[in-house]
């Protein structure tokens, strides 16, 4: 009989054919355990099993990742929290042994003192579909790897004559002039054996590229409807958003702040301070893989964007490394990700400044010389293919201030204002002064 003013607490012990539950009630006391199948009745008789002795508290789940995944889901969807547990204390497994009995009680136990206890990720919604078809990606993109060094390695020990005739090639012209022969002849010939195996393994590379190129389609469509306005950020691009967005999961709330989202990105300041000096050193933990895309953005940055290049130099001139510089980057640019993550904002309408600037009468030279940019980048603004919010509202103000109305026509040849075509991407606006926080 149930007892509606008792409360419990389950743990379950996941396995790829048995679930082990047991029950603990809010002082710690062990009430009872029991297996169950690991299929859909069972995810069922689990959820019967664990609300029949009174109000469920919670159910810490081992795996949620993986044997425990639809468990996790189905007990959600019966109203129950689920607490993912991290890791069983070795401690306790070392002094009381190993089942799967004390292993659930364990977890139960964790679950009660919210110890190495993590919200799991919900993996119902369009995140898990991006999580599998970069899992499908991760393969592909090793075995092409792995064709296309086998490939090379078979030429450069192949006879001199099919060496020689592939030697100056493109790797696309290679494939496709391997795709294309007709070996002929015993296969007990090296030359013949060897013809034919490159152009199956040239076929192979190719399928697999035809594949990463259906996955990466995939990937954007999936990204355009439901996170388009995470790829606004600069340096962001379909596989770093995608693998950011997997990272937190299809339930961003569950990391409630930003400095939680460094954490779990790996780029949270580790305290290394000792005596008189004070420092912080790199992370090694967190998702290793976001920790690589936000890296990315870093290197894009530093390479592209103005704002991070002052950024950079004024780091550097106080004394910084450049691989604390670095850190010190990746930091802000989790807190920018995490906030576009969590409160997505839109880019700005920049096609409005067209026709702002049109119904002026303004050229795009006259305005791009008044604001000190190349009309290349003002235009790539306006076209939204660049985004730089500062540099936007500094040229919605100049628009409708009264200087616009007489915008200086275009500087004479010969000028001193440019000597050198700015290279793309390099930044928008030479005399606006945002910088990153100190």
């Amino acid at each position: 009989m149930t007892n509606q003013h008792l409360k419990v607490i389950a743990g379950i012990d996941t396995h790829a054919d048995t679930h082990h539950v047991a029950i603990i009630d809010e002082t710690g006391r062990h009430i009872t355990d029991k297996e169950f199948l690991a299929v859909g009745a069972g995810y069922r008789n689990i959820a019967a099993f664990i609300t029949g002795f009174g109000s469920v508290i919670a159910a810490g789940v081992e795996g949620t990742g993986s044997y425990g995944a639809e468990l996790a889901r189905v007990l959600t969807g019966e109203g129950i929290r689920v607490l993912e547990i991290m890791r069983p204390n070795r401690q306790g497994r070392r002094l009381r042994g190993k089942s799967d009995p004390l292993d659930a009680y364990q977890a139960a136990e964790a679950a009660l003192a919210g110890r190495n206890v993590a919200t799991p990720k919900s993996r119902d919604g369009a995140v898990e579909s991006l999580r599998v078809l970069r899992a499908e990606r991760a393969t592909a993109m090793r075995a092409r790897v792995a064709v296309m060094t086998q490939i090379k390695s078979i030429l450069t020990a192949a006879p001199e004559a099919l060496r020689t005739k592939y030697r100056h090639l493109t790797r696309a012209a290679m494939m496709t002039a391997l795709e294309k022969t007709r070996p002929a002849g015993s296969m007990a010939e090296p030359v013949n054996a060897t013809a034919a195996v490159l152009k199956r393994l040239a076929i192979r590379y190719r399928a697999l590229h035809q594949e990463l190129a259906v996955i990466d389609a995939e990937l954007d469509a999936i990204i355009t409807i439901h996170a388009p306005m995470l790829r606004d950020l600069k340096g962001v691009g379909t596989d770093v958003a995608s693998q950011l967005l997997v990272t937190v999961g299809d339930n961003p709330e569950r990391v409630t702040t930003e400095a939680k989202f460094a954490a779990l990105v790996g780029v949270a300041p580790i305290p290394a301070s000792s005596g008189k000096t004070r420092r912080h050193r790199l992370s090694r933990g967190g998702d290793r893989q976001a920790n690589k895309a936000i890296h990315h953005v870093a290197l894009v940055r530093m390479k592209t964007d103005t704002r991070t290049r002052n950024y950079v130099a004024r780091r550097r001139a106080e004394g910084k490394s450049t691989k604390e510089t670095i850190r010190c980057l990746k930091r802000y640019i989790a807190r920018e990700i995490y906030d576009q993550i969590i409160h997505p904002q839109p880019a700005p309408d920049a096609g409005a400044l067209r026709i702002l600037r049109k119904s002026k009468k303004i050229t795009l030279q006259a305005a791009a010389d008044s604001l000190h940019v190349w009309p290349t980048s003002l235009s790539r603004l306006e076209r939204g293919l660049t985004r730089h919010d500062e540099f936007y509202q500094h040229y919605e103000d100049w628009l409708n201030s009264p200087s616009a109305e007489t915008a200086r026509p275009p500087l004479p040849c010969g000028s001193d204002r440019h000597t050198a075509p700015q290279r793309r991407g390099t930044g928008l606006a030479r005399r606006l002064p945002p910088s990153l926080p100190s």
